[in-house]
């Protein structure tokens, strides 16, 4: 008990030295910072650090979002938001994206939005992903980056700043307006692309960069992070020196480059090469501070502010669903030991040399790798190169841009002997020469003096001291905002019902499909009975947009329903030697920005009018299911798609079989086709809302970010094999095609059905949505698309809908889907007498009728919203709740 007493005081000293050493006024301005970051993990403990700071002292004035990495644009900036919010923050200005492209001869336009690599950036949002792919994109992965495991939807409030279509400021609006207002420092802990786009069309505003702080690159360290469950034992042994990187998802094509190089190395050259003076903290020296138990346990004791709690919730997370047991070796401080050194040299400034309290320095010789040699080849892989009388840039032929230029994680080009890589994109390599660059370098985490102390890195003492301060706290999380908060699931008693036909709903989270959901919904249970829904992150929305989903089935009382994660790629675009990542050889089709993503991601900005549902995406798991170790809460684990497709099967009364509406790519039902050989005679018949069958050479398919292939339509396109299984199966169909589509995507006339109605809180939101697809699509380019999204409500109304209404027309043809890996061609809904499959094909339908029916069935009471709004849930849970009066007789 003594010994423990003795450890209590310990930490006691150290927070309050810790504490203390951050309250030191220093006379003079602050030093303005801007920080540029992707909001991976570790980025917003680097932020939440930055932000306890004294203001007079240290002045966060920016944050702007890398959006070529580890997050989603629309899920990184309203984190982003609700941050600032708790911390009363939101003075601090944000800028995402922007429509801004580069063209063919290297003139950068205003406002590129950073969406895409520069060697992949064009006029659009639309491009590849050949460093991207890199990272994974479902479980520990963007999705868990993107939702913070679940914590974030929990923990953080939600204050009014949103990300809003065409409003919101863009990240070279707002890095200009910083920047030239005078001098600043720049951290950037992502990948390089904002900033060296700010660079490069604004040279003459480098003068007022003061310093650049970096986080990346491995320069001569000894990486321990290469191992990985799908391509190691489960004790890690640290690659040899020399092999600098961690992109463990690529080691056998690249073992140099580190993940924030990698993202762009073209990018990180120009910051490197800008002249401006740089201080890089590497994996040389973050692999030397790394996550120890004494450091958790410390830290678990000591939480005193919302900001210190947000921080330890996500850090455990990350410990119980590491793929191993190497967590406490494999798990380092990288962004925010990098922001501890750029302070602490910041405030010790007349030190020549970097001398800090945190790491040791060294003054290197170093350049960012762009290319491999040979110098001066044409392979098809350097766009700044390849077909152009002049390069991109005028950089230079045969010059370091000028050889081959990785095009993914199994280039060919890439492959050498023994399984290690040969390609050097990204790498940060110490050279001698006129490439070199004379960069102050960290090299290894300093001890804490303190030999006594639980905390074996002097950064650790500051860290929690920082985080613990009360000063500049965070004001309250989710729930202590509202005095009166209480957590309400709703559930509908349908025992006295007869209930109506089974229906699971399968869909890609467009804004179709939500308002599909809503109509759903409102049809009575005795005629329609959702039993599952399915979301399939292969369309137009990232995975962790799944909570947008949850919200609108607490709205509407419907917390009952269950909702499986669908696979995260298309068939045959998983990597089959590490199934995390892989291609987007048809993904790539969709925008990152305006139009695409960003607003899918986030309603089109009207996601957070939702109410707040306590079901959310969590990374909570068990080992029943796969994972190394139980969370605290495994009970919370998010269901996939098809553990909900068979509970769901397995559940159906005696003779009963499912209806499958189909709003999106068929990856999960060809799934769950491929995988249960008897889910097809459990089907009934499936509605599918896509495919284009072409009336001739003029009538055009929609892929509009594709122009080679003039006839494939969405839906089909995003996973063509997928389709094909599914129109090679037994399943009965009813295809509601891109003609009738048309001819039923009117914005004016549903408008007016719903603006003459009375209003049910669904309806309301409906016509906001709707009204804001319109006026998008009046008023940019980037939203001439909007009708695609109206046109989806079709088949949930031709699915549930009174037909004498409806009046539905209705042909049987011969259909088959062309999937042969031929992107011209791919997706594309072909008539087949002699192979194709006989299908239902909806070919007309009344207009009237349809707008009529959806409008209608919107405003009636019965099956209405249970909460209204986040705005009503904040008016409950800011008052007491009414007292309940009983007559006792």
């Amino acid at each position: 008990m003594l010994l423990q007493k003795n450890f209590w005081l310990v930490v006691f000293v150290v927070l309050v030295l810790g504490v203390a050493e951050n309250l030191q006024f220093v006379k003079g301005s602050p030093h303005r910072i801007l920080v540029d970051t992707d909001v991976d993990t570790d980025d917003f403990f680097a932020l939440l650090y930055l932000l306890k700071l004294n203001k007079s002292e240290f002045e966060v004035e920016a944050i702007t979002i890398n959006t070529n990495a580890w997050t989603d644009a629309g899920h990184a900036v309203n984190q982003i938001y609700d941050i600032l919010y708790m911390m009363d923050r939101d003075d601090v200005a944000v800028g995402i994206g922007g429509e801004g492209g580069i063209l063919k001869n290297g003139t950068i336009l205003p406002n590129v939005g950073g969406y895409l690599p520069i060697i992949e950036q064009g006029i659009s949002t639309v491009g590849e992903c050949r460093y991207r792919q890199a990272i994974p994109v479902g479980l520990r992965g963007r999705l868990d980056v993107n939702a913070n495991y679940g914590i974030r939807k929990a923990f953080l409030p939600q204050g009014r700043r949103r990300y809003t279509p065409l409003k919101q400021p863009t990240t070279q609006q707002v890095m200009y307006d910083k920047i030239s207002a005078g001098p600043i420092t720049v951290f950037i802990i992502g990948a390089h692309t904002n900033f060296a786009l700010f660079l490069m069309s604004h040279p003459h505003l480098k003068k007022n960069v003061e310093h650049i702080y970096v986080m990346g690159g491995g320069v001569r360290c000894k990486n321990t992070t290469s191992c990985f469950p799908e391509n190691a034992s489960s004790s890690c042994t640290p690659t040899p020196c020399g092999d600098l990187g961690n992109l463990f998802t690529g080691y056998t094509t690249n073992p140099y480059a580190e993940f924030n190089i990698f993202g762009d190395p073209f990018a990180a050259y120009q910051v490197i090469h800008s002249g401006i003076p740089v201080t890089l903290v590497p994996l040389d020296a973050t692999n030397t501070i790394p996550i120890n138990e004494k450091f958790f346990d410390t830290f678990e004791q000591t939480q005193s502010t919302f900001e210190a709690q947000y921080i330890f919730q996500s850090l455990k997370m990350a410990r119980d669903t590491w793929f191993n047991d190497q967590f406490y070796a494999s798990y380092f401080l990288w962004d925010s030991f990098t922001s501890g050194v750029a302070i602490s040299i910041m405030r010790n400034s007349h030190n020549q040399n970097g001398e800090n309290e945190f790491a040791e320095m060294e003054y290197m010789n170093i350049t960012v790798v762009t290319s491999n040699r040979p110098y001066g080849i044409s392979d098809g892989s350097n766009p700044f190169f390849d077909g152009l009388k002049v390069p991109k840039f005028n950089l230079k032929r045969g010059g370091v841009h000028n050889g081959h230029v990785q095009t993914g994680i199994t280039d060919p080009f890439c492959i050498g002997n023994n399984g290690k890589g040969k390609c050097q994109d990204g790498c940060t390599k110490e050279i001698t020469g006129p490439e070199a660059v004379r960069v102050l370098v960290a090299t290894k985490a300093k001890p804490n003096p303190d030999s006594q102390s639980p905390l074996n890195r002097a950064f650790f003492k500051s860290f929690l001291g920082v985080l613990n301060n009360p000063q500049q706290s965070g004001r309250f999380n989710f729930t202590t905002e509202f005095p009166y908060y209480k957590s309400v699931l709703y559930k509908p008693d349908f025992r006295n019902k007869r209930l109506g036909k089974p229906v699971v709903f399968d869909m890609d989270m467009s804004a179709g499909d939500f308002l599909s959901l809503f109509y759903l919904l409102k049809v009575p249970v005795e005629v329609i009975n959702i039993k599952a829904i399915i979301v399939s992150p292969t369309g137009w929305a990232n995975a962790a947009t799944i909570d947008v989903v949850y919200d609108l089935l607490h709205m509407m009382g419907r917390d009952d329903i269950p909702v499986g994660l669908g696979e995260v790629f298309a068939m045959n675009q998983a990597n089959p030697n590490f199934s995390a990542v892989g291609d987007c050889k048809y993904i790539k089709a969709i925008p990152h920005g305006s139009g695409g993503y960003i607003d899918s991601d986030t309603l089109y900005g009207l996601a957070r009018d939702l109410p707040r549902s306590p079901r959310r995406y969590t990374a909570e798991n068990s080992v029943k299911y796969g994972a190394p170790r139980d969370t605290d809460h495994p009970e919370l684990r998010q269901p996939l798609a098809q553990e909900i497709w068979n509970a769901t099967l397995k559940n159906l009364e005696p003779g009963s079989k499912i209806t499958v509406l189909t709003n999106g790519p068929l990856t999960n039902l060809a799934k769950l086709i491929s995988s249960n050989k008897k889910a097809a005679s459990l089907i009934q018949d499936v509605y599918i809302v896509g495919g284009h069958i072409k009336s001739g050479q003029k009538d055009k398919g929609n892929v509009f970010t594709v122009p080679s292939n003039k006839y494939a339509e969405f839906n089909m396109f995003l996973d063509p094999y997928a389709a094909k299984t599914i129109f090679e199966s037994p399943l009965n169909i009813t295809l509601i095609p891109l003609g009738v589509q048309r001819r039923a995507s009117s914005f004016p006339k549903l408008l007016e059905r719903l603006s003459q109605m009375k209003k049910t809180p669904e309806a309301r939101f409906s016509l906001g949505l709707l009204t804001r697809l319109n006026n998008l699509q009046q008023k940019h380019s980037r939203y001439n698309h909007m009708d695609t999204f109206l046109a989806e409500i079709l088949g949930s109304v031709f699915l549930a809908g009174d037909h004498s209404q409806l009046k539905p027309t209705l042909q049987v043809k011969p259909i088959k889907v062309y999937a042969n890996g031929i992107v011209t061609k791919d997706g594309q809904t072909l008539i087949d007498p002699k192979q194709g499959k006989p299908v239902k094909v909806l070919e007309k339908i009344d207009l009237m009728g349809y707008y009529n029916t959806f409008a209608k069935q919107l405003r009636y009471k019965k099956q209405s919203a249970k909460v209204a709004s986040f705005e009503e849930q904040k008016r409950k849970w800011r008052k007491p709740p009414k007292a309940v009066i009983m007559n006792i007789m």
